[in-house]
């Protein structure tokens, strides 16, 4: 991991300002002559800036990432708890970290802070931003703020605007964490309980019934207590709390609700045209938290935007899973247009 120091005045589109920020982000292979070889990887909420540790598989030699033939970065995003500045950053004005006291922030503001970055890397195009989640609001928001910059869009899993069902599963997360009383103590090991149960609440929009009835059925008809499923959602939590923090996942499901691509332009379908990146946009067939409509109608409001979908098992999160297929996909895109 890499990190770059931003020593200047940073402001937030909602007015808030920072005078030192930290990007921390990771790049492989090798920028070329025409700096232009770029695929710039757009990472989901509780993911980092290594690419590698949460969708193996994709980048390395003769992978869909070739990085014998490209440059990929991806950077950490503002607010998160992987380098870039965030929540458990240190407040210059108290001397501690700002936890609940961090400024809302929206997925223009780290569109602002990639595009920082991309100038002091010296990449002059981007050859293809790719998105999945709340990675795909950066990745379209990128190509609306920035459209000469931005050559190819590969939209995954997510939408143009965020959706009441959407916001209604972050409110009912942030209510669990608000439940836990500790988030508001100023103590660093704080809103853990909160967050936990935050957690159970994402994974049920993250998967599907099916997946769960199938993962976690039991192996016998004597259980009246201690069932897998059970298990398996405590398990999940405790595993995000061992390695996030309930500050930032508080500001970054605000984030997620924030997002609205038509905020300010004219509402959202004049936005999308003013994309000018070749875009194929991926919908998976099981997905409840984005449902592939949603992706469809960005597709339908980008000039030659092209739509395909993913028959996963593993709702949303198929696009982690489905490696062979999104690969294929990717590959495929890229031969067509490659002109």
């Amino acid at each position: 991991m890499r990190t770059l120091n931003i020593n200047r005045e940073f402001r937030t589109e909602g007015g808030s300002i920072f005078n030192n920020l930290k990007i921390a982000f990771n790049t492989w292979g090798k920028l070329n002559e025409q700096k232009n070889n770029v695929i710039w990887v757009c990472h989901a909420l509780t993911a980092n800036s290594d690419v590698t540790s949460w969708w193996p598989g994709m980048v390395g030699k003769n992978k869909a990432f070739d990085t014998r033939k490209y440059f990929i970065v991806c950077a950490n995003i503002l607010g998160s708890c992987y380098g870039t500045t965030g929540p458990m950053s240190l407040n210059p004005q108290t001397g501690r970290a700002w936890m609940d006291d961090f400024p809302a922030i929206t997925v223009r503001d780290v569109v602002n802070l990639h595009e920082i970055l991309r100038i002091h890397l010296g990449i002059m195009e981007i050859h293809t931003i790719i998105g999945s989640s709340i990675g795909g609001y950066q990745a379209l928001e990128y190509s609306i703020m920035y459209p000469a910059i931005i050559r190819r869009l590969i939209f995954i899993a997510s939408s143009a605007k965020q959706s009441p069902w959407a916001i209604a599963f972050n409110e009912s997360q942030r209510l669990s964490i608000e439940a836990d009383t500790s988030f508001y103590s100023k103590d660093p090991s704080g809103g853990r309980k909160g967050l936990k149960a935050s957690r159970s609440i994402a994974l049920l929009s993250y998967r599907t019934a099916y997946a769960y009835n199938r993962t976690q059925a039991e192996d016998t008809d004597d259980k009246i207590e201690s069932f897998r499923a059970s298990s398996y959602q405590s398990y999940q939590g405790d595993k995000l709390v061992n390695r996030f923090n309930p500050w930032s996942y508080y500001r970054l499901t605000q984030l997620s609700d924030s997002h609205n691509v038509g905020r300010g332009r004219e509402g959202v379908i004049s936005a999308l045209k003013r994309v000018k990146a070749k875009t194929l946009c991926i919908g998976i067939k099981s997905d409840i938290l984005y449902p592939p409509d949603e992706q469809k109608f960005v597709a339908n409001n980008i000039k030659d935007g092209k739509y395909i979908e993913i028959d996963s098992f593993f709702g949303h999160d198929g696009f982690l899973v489905e490696v062979e297929m999104v690969s294929a996909i990717f590959r495929k895109f890229q031969e067509e247009t490659s002109n």
